[in-house]
Formats: structure tokens, sequence, C-alpha cells
């Protein structure tokens, strides 16, 4: 046997088993894609890069806003917090004080609504002088849906479109210059795994991140001349939060009926640590979320055809449970239970 056909055999009888093994682990066991996991593994270390950095987080009052501010402050890294509440954003101060080695003037609250755009620019520049600069925006702030489209007023879509998309573009706009201007420095937005493929109760919050999706993506490209400031976006699946607490409904002032158990999600601690492994890796793109979303994506990614016939079922239970009062996720986990 020449040595080709012997290098071929070894390939074939155990190089290429080991990929199966090894792929059919990552398919059950894995919480993120390929690339943030290896980052996770071999890269480097937020506490490292992030100690000192100057990181201003929209939406820092609850959910991942929150846990990014609590992690973020141990990793030594200066923050400025926003979001409407300021109230809320002084109770994440203080903890994040306690749970830190940072200082009272490490911490800036600056109570931020992404609704009013003409205050936007004041608001950047009091950000930009309280440090002198800023190096990293984590834009997190918006809401969700829960609604069927049949159901819901236009004024919720717009709302949706106003926040998540218009609002995160117009705070960028104002800080981009400050960054290209220093030739460095890192926009990281939260995204969603529905920002990839569609899914049912979220039309619309599913077009305002698919809409931040198209334009971080466009946007990277035209910054190419500044190979030192990452455009970076985030698609967590279902993440333990309040945010479908807060979703939208039918009607702008209509609050979510019924809010379905947290257990089945993804813990908040672990997504905010890939996501600062990601953001410090310099990964333009991350894929945060536990079995069976994370399946999700790769099946979106390159098998459309059976990712759409995956989804119409899954989706028609989910909009049965939702009709009938019950919580809409289970259709992902497991048979519902009649109240």
């Amino acid at each position: 046997m020449s040595v080709l056909e012997s290098s071929l055999a070894f390939v074939v009888w155990y190089l290429f088993p080991l990929y199966v093994v090894v792929s059919l682990v990552f398919a059950i066991f894995a919480d993120a894609d390929m690339t943030l996991l290896w980052a996770n593994l071999v890269g480097h270390r937020p506490e490292r890069r992030l100690k000192h950095r100057v990181v201003w987080v929209t939406g820092a009052s609850s959910g991942i806003g929150e846990e990014l501010a609590y992690q973020l402050a141990q990793c030594g890294a200066r923050l400025i917090l926003s979001s409407r509440r300021e109230s809320e954003l002084q109770r994440v101060k203080r903890r994040c004080l306690e749970c830190s080695h940072l200082q009272e003037d490490d911490i800036r609250v600056l109570p931020l609504d992404l609704l009013e755009r003409h205050s936007h620019e004041a608001i950047t520049q009091a950000a930009i002088q309280y440090f002198g600069h800023i190096d990293v925006l984590i834009n997190n702030g918006g809401r969700s849906q829960r609604s069927l489209f049949l159901e819901t007023n236009l004024e919720v879509y717009s709302a949706l479109m106003e926040l998540n998309f218009l609002g995160t573009v117009s705070l960028t706009k104002q800080v981009l210059p400050h960054m290209t201007e220093r030739g460095s420095g890192t926009i990281a937005t939260v995204s969603s795994v529905v920002g990839i493929a569609g899914a049912p109760l979220a039309t619309g919050y599913s077009a305002s991140k698919h809409a931040l999706q198209g334009f971080f993506n466009s946007l990277r490209t035209e910054l190419t001349d500044y190979p030192n400031i990452l455009v970076s976006t985030v698609c967590p699946g279902p993440v333990q939060s309040k945010i479908v607490d807060n979703a939208f409904t039918e009607a702008l002032h209509k609050p979510v009926p019924t809010v379905g158990s947290q257990e089945h999600k993804m813990c908040t601690r672990r997504c905010v640590r890939l996501m600062l492994v990601g953001i410090v890796n310099g990964i333009q793109e991350m894929w945060i979320a536990q079995q069976p979303f994370l399946f999700f994506y790769y099946a979106w990614q390159y098998t459309p055809t059976f990712a759409w016939f995956i989804t119409n079922k899954l989706g028609k239970k989910r909009v049965q449970n939702f009709k009938a009062g019950l919580d809409a996720d289970s259709a992902y986990f497991s048979k519902p239970k009649a109240s």
C-alpha cells in the first residue's frame, strides 16, 4: 500500500469518525456557534481586554443590559449606564460598586430614551465629556412583541421600528464619528435569533431585528478603512429576562396577559459572558442559544427548506397555545398542560 493510500485509509477510518463524534457532541451540548466557543476556550479574556475601557450600555436597567453592567464592572471597565428608568439605573450602579473594585466616579448614570432622538446628540456629548472618550457602545435597549399580526394595531409596528431600529441607528449615528476620529472603537448591537429567522407572535419585533442585521452588516462594509473599529451583532435565543413582561401586544398600552416559565431559557450570566468574549475577540456576529434553538441557526443558514418545515410545525403549535391562553413557548419544549 502506498503512502497516499495509507494516509487516506487513516483519514477514513480514524479522523472522519472522530469528526462525526465531535460534531454530535457539539450539536447536543453547544450553546453558541463554533467560532465563539473556540474564542471562549483559547481567545482573549474580557478581564484583561476590558479593564479601564469606557463602555456605554443601553437598556442597562434589567435583563441582559443589567447583567452586562455587573460583568463589565467585575472586569474593571468604566461604565456609562443608560435606560429610561433612572431609579433602576441607580440600583444597578450600587450593585456594580458592591461587586467590583470600581469607585463612584467610574460609573456614570445617564438616562436615555431611544424614542427621543432629538436628545441623542446632547446625551452622547455628555457621555464623551465625562470620561473623555467611548471605547465600546453596546446597543441593548429595545422591546419585544407578543401578538398576532391580524389582531395588532399598525401603531405597534411603528413603535417597534422607531424604538428598536431607528433609536439604535440614531445613537450609533452620534457615537460613530467619535470613534472614526479616534480610529478605534467597538459597536456591539444585541439583535436576536428572530433577526435571522422569523417567528410567530413577533412579526414586528422580527422585522426590527432584521433591519438591524441589514443595517450593521452594511455599515461594517463601509468601515473597511477603519480596521480598528469593530461592528458586531449579537444574536441570542431565549434568555432569562423580563423582555416578555414588557413586550408590545395588540395595542400600544396593553400589557402581556400571560408570561411563561423562564426555566427553559438560557442563563443570562452565561449569555453575557459569551457576548463579552466575542467582543474582545473581534467576532462580527455571535449566535448564542441553548438547544434546540442553536440548531435553528444552522438549519436556516444551511438547509432553509428543512428549516421552514420545522418552523411551520412548531409555529403552528405556538400560535395554538397563544390563542388558548397557554405558554406559547412551550411549543418548543413540551406539550402544554391546560390550566
